[in-house]
C-alpha cells in the first residue's frame, strides 16, 4: 500500500526520498525490518491468547514431558503469517502476478493448516454440540488427530493447480530470451544506460543443476510434437507444480518436530531462493550467469525478506525451550511459500538439493513404515506356520530408524523402542539443541552447494 502510494505521490510532488520506494533492496531491508518487529513485539500477546484458550500441543511425544513442553501453545504460525502479511501489503508491488500468486498461497495453506490443528483441539475437547464443533467433525480423521488426508491432499492439489493455471494463462508470467542485438519482436530494456534486447515467451522451461546447458522443457516430454506438444509441456508443468507443493509442503511439516528446526531450516532456504529471485529477475546478472531472465520477479524479493524477518522473529520464541509452536497451520505454510515461489523462478528441480533435509525428513518416515510393516507380516507369518501364533497377539516389526522422521532417531534412547533396529548409530541420545543446530548447518551447505551451482555449470 505504501508502495502505491507513492508511486501515486510522485505525479503530483517531488521530495527528497520520494523515490526510494522503487527500489527492491530498500523495500527488502524495510521488510524484514517490519516483519521482525512485528514477530517480536507480537508474538508475546498471541502466545498469551494461546495459553488462555488452552491451544495446547496435546500430542506431545513420548520423553518430551519431562522436557516441560506438555503445556506449550500451538499454532504459533499464526504470528508468522500476520508478520509477513503485514509488510508485503505495505510493500509490494501488489500489481505483480507473483506477489499475488504467494499471498494467496500463504491464505490458502494456512486455512487448511488452521482447520488441521483446530480439528485436532477438537479431539482433546471433546465432540461438543456447538455447530460449529460439529461441522468440524465432518472433516475429521476417525479415531485420529486432525484433518482427513484426503481433504489435506486435495486442498494442496488444488493450489498446485491454481499455481499451474495462473503461469499458463497470464500474460505477465513469462521469461525471457535475451538476444544479442535487434530482432523480431524483441523489447529494449535500458539497465545502467545499455540496451537489453529480450523476447517474452511463454515456456515450460525449468532450471536443472550441474550441467552446461542447464535448461529443462516439460514439452521434450511429450509424446508428440509442435503445438500440441507444447500444451501437453504445459499439463506436464502442472502436474509437476502439483506434487512439488504437496511433497515440500508435506516435507516441512514432518520437519517441525523440534524446537526451531523447522523455523531455522525454512529461513536457511528463503535466503537462497531470495537470492536467485534477485539474480533471474535483474538482466544484467541474468546475462552474466547464464540463468533464465524473469521479468518482475526481482518483485518476490520483498516478499521473501519478509518471509525470513518473520521466522526469525519466530524462532526469539520458538528455541529450545519453545514458548510456542508452528502447528501445522505454520508448517504447511512454509513449505507451500517455499514450493511456490521455486516455481515461479522456474528452479523447482534444485529443491532437491536445496530442501535435502526435508526430503531426508520424509524418505526416513517412507522407508521405516514401509519396513516395519513388511517384517510385521513376515514374523507373523513365521509364527502362524510353527503354530506360535494366536489371534489378538501383537507382532513388533524391525525398525530401520530409532524413531522416526529423521531428526528423532537421534535424539531417542534405542533402549525405550521395543524391537531390533537396523541402524547401531549413534547408540547414545543427542541432546536436542545440537541435533538441530546440527541440521541447520547441512542446511546452509545444501544452500551453498545450491548457489554454486549457477558457476558450476
Amino acid at each position: 500500500m505504501l508502495y502505491h502510494l507513492f508511486e501515486y505521490l510522485k505525479e503530483f510532488v517531488d521530495f527528497p526520498g520520494i523515490g526510494l520506494f522503487r527500489y527492491i533492496s530498500v523495500r527488502s531491508v524495510a521488510s524484514v525490518v517490519i516483519a521482525l518487529l512485528v514477530t517480536i513485539t507480537m508474538g508475546k500477546f498471541i502466545i498469551a491468547k494461546l495459553k488462555k484458550h488452552q491451544v495446547t500441543d496435546h500430542n506431545i511425544k513420548v520423553g518430551d514431558t519431562a522436557n516441560g513442553k506438555s503445556g506449550t501453545p500451538t499454532m504459533g504460525g499464526i504470528i508468522i503469517i500476520v508478520a509477513l502479511l503485514i509488510p508485503v501489503l505495505l510493500l509490494c508491488n501488489l500489481t505483480n502476478i507473483y506477489v499475488q500468486l504467494l499471498i494467496v498461497s500463504t491464505l490458502w495453506l494456512a486455512f487448511i493448516g488452521l482447520l488441521d490443528d483446530l480439528l485436532k483441539l477438537r479431539r482433546k475437547a471433546g465432540k461438543g454440540n456447538n455447530k460449529f464443533v460439529r461441522l468440524l467433525g465432518k472433516f475429521q480423521r476417525k479415531d485420529k488427530d486432525g484433518m482427513k488426508g484426503q481433504l489435506k491432499i486435495i486442498g494442496q492439489v488444488g493450489l498446485g493447480l491454481i499455481v499451474g493455471l495462473s503461469l499458463y494463462f497470464s500474460d505477465e508470467a513469462v521469461i525471457c530470451e535475451i538476444t544479442p542485438g535487434p530482432a523480431e519482436d524483441a523489447r529494449t530494456e535500458i539497465v545502467d544506460n545499455r540496451p537489453h534486447y529480450v523476447k517474452h515467451v511463454k515456456s515450460t522451461k525449468t532450471t536443472i543443476p550441474f550441467l552446461k546447458d542447464n535448461l529443462f522443457d516439460y514439452s521434450w516430454l511429450s509424446p508428440v510434437k509442435g503445438e500440441p506438444g507444447a500444451k501437453i509441456g504445459w499439463v506436464i508443468y502442472i502436474l509437476v507444480a502439483i506434487f512439488i507443493v504437496t511433497f515440500v509442503s508435506n516435507g516441512t511439516n514432518l520437519t517441525d518436530g523440534r524446537d526451531g528446526l523447522a523455523t531455522g531450516t525454512v529461513a536457511i532456504v528463503g535466503v537462497t531462493l531470495g537470492v536467485l529471485a534477485y539474480l533471474s529477475g535483474h538482466i544484467v546478472y541474468a546475462q552474466y550467469l547464464n540463468i533464465m531472465y524473469i521479468p518482475n520477479s526481482g518483485e518476490m524479493v520483498v516478499f521473501m525478506s519478509g518471509f525470513i524477518g518473520a521466522l526469525i522473529g519466530f524462532l526469539w520464541y520458538n528455541t529450545y525451550p519453545a514458548q510456542v509452536f508452528m502447528g501445522d497451520v505454520g508448517s504447511l505454510t512454509l513449505g507451500g511459500i517455499i514450493a511456490v515461489f521455486a516455481l515461479i523462478i522456474r528452479v523447482e528441480l534444485l529443491l532437491l538439493i536445496l530442501c535435502g533435509i526435508f526430503l531426508a525428513e520424509s524418505a526416513s518416515v517412507i522407508i521405516q513404515r514401509f519396513w516395519y510393516r513388511r517384517t510385521r507380516i513376515r514374523a507373523t507369518k513365521a509364527l502362524i506356520k510353527e503354530g506360535k501364533y494366536h489371534k489378538g497377539d501383537v507382532v513388533a516389526g524391525e525398525r530401520v530408524f530409532v524413531r522416526a522422521p529423521l531428526h528423532d532417531h537421534f535424539i531417542y534412547n534405542r533402549a525405550d523402542v521395543a524391537g531390533r533396529i537396523l541402524l547401531k548409530k549413534p547408540k547414545d541420545p543427542t541432546a536436542e539443541p545440537k541435533v538441530v543446530v546440527r541440521f541447520w548447518i547441512i542446511s546452509i551447505l545444501l544452500a551453498v552447494l545450491t548457489i554454486i551451482t549457477l558457476k558450476i555449470r
